[in-house]
């Protein structure tokens, strides 16, 4: 263990498995699309839009221009970061302590890296001060996904619906859907004329995956204030995130590195610091739709 301890190591493989497998079962984004390893210098998306139908031609026919349009998409990961101060005896206690410590400091991380990535890439802030990122900038579904559709709450089913066909009457695909708790709660509130529930699947905290015939996720990161209530359309083609592989962790001993005020000698701390790097981009915002209050 004494190179986890020093400045600037690497967080072990094992803890880098586990933690993106954590942030895949917590993050939407993650769950209903596929994650990709970007590199740090980024990487471009190419989309091709096919302008015209494909042509019969005749024997000796004349072939006609079916034009094309190019639109490249580029990945640039985004530096997150998350620390914590704890007590100095991490330095002295054994080995399988201080594995039992970071495996600890690896969940929370996870939890905290899985709704950053929503949070960031649904609404373009910053999960910490929930100010506009500067960085993200119009990288988020709230600025590219123009295609909206009101929000009832006596009817969530029929705005999804509405929403599908707002995605499906601009070309696009429906392969999965997000949706904050409220939604889940009005679901499980609807009923049949014989008082039946008509969705039973959702009551009581209900957490199904799918939704018909589509990948469903409930998750807080959804709604932004009581704005946003959802999000329908092609994540497994037109939404791409990915990771850095390696994740830098820090064992800090000396100084004032959250700027608390407080020396870590003076008050027997360590910090631990660990930074990951993520990547996304929304290949065709017309691809998804919005149920919003707004």
């Amino acid at each position: 263990m004494g190179d986890v301890l020093s400045k600037g190591s690497l967080f072990d493989p094992q803890l880098v498995k586990d933690l993106v497998s954590k942030v895949k079962g917590k993050s939407s984004l993650a769950v209903l699309s596929a994650a990709e390893p970007v590199p740090f210098n980024g990487k471009k998306e190419f989309i091709f839009s096919m302008d015209s139908e494909i042509d019969i031609v005749a024997e000796n026919g004349k072939k006609t221009h079916g034009g094309i349009t190019l639109d490249p998409v580029t990945i640039v990961p985004i530096k997150f970061e998350y620390g914590a101060r704890i007590s100095d005896e991490f330095l002295y206690a054994s080995e399988e302590e201080q594995i039992d410590i970071l495996k600890s400091f690896n969940d929370g991380f996870a939890k905290k890296v899985a709704s950053g990535l929503d949070i960031a890439a649904f609404h373009g802030v910053n999960p910490r001060t929930g100010a506009a990122s500067a960085v993200v900038g119009e990288n988020n579904f709230d600025t590219k996904v123009t295609q909206t559709v009101k929000y009832a709450s006596a009817t969530p089913d029929a705005n999804i619906e509405a929403a599908i066909a707002l995605v499906e009457g601009s070309d696009g695909e429906v392969t999965g859907i997000a949706i904050a708790p409220a939604v889940r709660s009005n679901l499980a509130s609807m009923t049949k004329s014989t008082g039946e529930k008509l969705y039973p699947e959702f009551a009581f905290g209900g957490q199904p995956k799918t939704l018909g015939a589509q990948a469903l996720d409930i998750n807080k990161t959804v709604a932004t204030g009581d704005v946003d209530k959802g999000i329908v359309g092609d994540f497994a083609n037109m939404f791409k995130w990915g990771y850095a592989k390696e994740i830098p962790l820090e064992i800090i001993k000396y100084g004032d590195p959250d700027s608390s005020g407080k020396d870590l000698k003076a008050y027997n701390q360590i910090y631990i610091r660990a930074e990951v790097y993520l990547g996304w981009g929304i290949l065709d915002g017309n691809s998804f739709a919005r149920i919003t209050t707004a």
